[in-house]
């Protein structure tokens, strides 16, 4: 990856097409994908890899799949093995592959997702949560007593790649979010080796209110402008 100069700033960041950006997706990856319900999520970045790559035998973290987007059409075409994340019962069709043993499911409580997204963005790679002590979700999980309360111990989560929906990148590659579409995006664009961003607009330095940046340039790799005709 080269370096470009903006500025007094060094930045890796990579200003690419989708289907280059997508081209960078490893098969069989564990990736993270961004978005809560229908709000938030990368469709671009997935719509394009659903077109024009054969990548299958994903490990997908992402809150839900929820119908109707394109992380629900890649599951449907048979290329998610394995989904990690709060809740899949919003569709009937992963919860009937679960049944038949057609995808693995791994479910988190949404904080315990939220949390091992950060500490895995941060280097930690584990944490005691209450959250889940003395249910189904504990099972074969270590869990420890403080202060006469049961702690379950929940690893950190990390991925080879993550795609990310943000609003707005500057020539840089920080990122500023639209109201909800925030929610996991940021903590996931920490989390993975590979962070691709999908964007409605790339702005000039100096455009972005620096109190509105939530994600710094340093964990992203990969900025894709959305076409207009996917507005």
């Amino acid at each position: 990856m080269s370096e470009m100069s903006v500025g007094s700033i060094i930045t890796n960041v990579e200003f690419l097409c989708a289907e280059e950006a997508v081209s960078k997706i490893p098969n069989k990856a564990r990736m993270m994908v961004g978005g809560f319900g229908r709000s938030g999520i990368p469709e671009y970045l997935l719509e394009t890899m659903i077109e024009t790559t054969e990548i299958d035998g994903l490990t997908i973290i992402s809150n839900n799949i929820s119908e109707g987007s394109n992380l629900h059409h890649l599951f449907m075409l048979g290329r998610i093995k394995k989904a990690i994340g709060t809740y899949y019962t919003t569709s009937k069709e992963v919860v009937k592959a679960y049944r038949e043993n057609r995808i693995e499911i791994e479910l988190l409580p949404q904080g315990t997702l939220s949390e091992a997204l950060r500490l895995g963005g941060s280097g930690i790679p584990a944490f005691y949560t209450p959250t889940s002590a003395g249910t189904e979700l504990a099972k074969n999980k270590e869990s420890r007593m403080f202060n006469g309360r049961e702690y379950v111990l929940e690893e950190s989560l990390t991925a080879k790649v993550a795609l990310v929906r943000a609003h707005k990148a500057d020539r840089a590659g920080n990122l500023i979010y639209r109201k909800s579409a925030r929610n996991f995006n940021p903590l996931m664009a920490m989390a993975a080796d590979l962070t691709i961003v999908e964007v409605d607009e790339i702005v000039e330095m100096g455009e972005l209110d620096p109190e509105q940046i939530v994600t710094p340039f340093i964990f992203v790799d990969v900025v894709v402008e959305r076409g207009r005709e996917n507005d």
